[in-house]
């Protein structure tokens, strides 16, 4: 198994749309025609762009060697790949749809991808779907692992969510010193609806601790800048 790159040496197959209709589009595979449906075609697509495909077997050399079995090999291999290709072609937009209809699944599975690649977005609603164990089992270690990527991208939500799992110990050692921090960075950046609510608990959390904490806690939020994945 190899990966087949867009653009490669010459010897690699190249890709391009030679024919569409309602239903499906021909995919140019070296020269020959691949039929797929016409909802697979987009992702297919980027997937090429993006030399994410792999294909076995598929150059010209192989093809004359081995006949028609050989490129059956290939149609094949590109068609068990369109699913996957199509779950990570989908958008925050799909997954935030599937989240409010309660099809935690499915969420969790459009999050995933698009989390892994720097949305921040997608990694606060991840981490909340494995805090709460909707979609994925519970795990407070894996939603502090994803609400810590977006909160040092500066998500709100995932500041705000993590300091509270500081709080409580849950899936990080009990700091609240670091719980203050991410509080306070929460409670600035909130939108007018939820800062007072958020303030509460910030507040509530500071009369845990000592003046010493307090002013660490404020120092570290003062010295925390957003760090972007992408």
């Amino acid at each position: 198994m190899r990966q087949v790159s867009a653009g490669a040496a010459s010897h690699a197959p190249t890709l391009g749309i030679v024919e569409r209709t309602s239903a499906r589009a021909a995919l140019l595979l070296d020269d020959q025609p691949l039929w797929i449906p016409s909802h697979r075609r987009t992702s297919v697509v980027r997937m090429w762009k993006e030399r994410t495909i792999f294909v076995s077997g598929c150059d010209r050399a192989s093809r004359r060697r081995d006949g028609l079995l050989r490129w059956a090999g290939c149609i094949a291999a590109v068609l068990l790949l369109l699913p996957a290709i199509a779950v990570q072609g989908q958008s925050l937009g799909q997954g935030l749809s599937a989240y409010q209809r309660q099809d935690y699944v499915t969420a969790s599975r459009i999050f995933i991808p698009l989390a892994e690649r720097g949305n921040a977005a997608a990694q606060t609603y991840l981490g909340f779907l494995f805090e709460t164990g909707r979609g994925v089992p519970q795990n407070y270690t894996e939603a502090a692992m994803w609400y810590r990527r977006a909160a040092e991208q500066g998500d709100s939500r995932a500041q705000y969510s993590l300091g509270l799992l500081y709080d409580r110990g849950f899936g990080v050692p009990r700091d609240i010193v670091e719980a203050s921090k991410w509080l306070n960075l929460s409670t600035a950046a909130s939108p007018p609806r939820v800062r007072e609510s958020r303030a509460r608990i910030r507040d509530a959390v500071t009369t845990k601790m000592t003046r010493g904490q307090i002013a660490q806690a404020r120092l570290r939020a003062l010295e925390w800048a957003p760090s972007r994945e992408h």
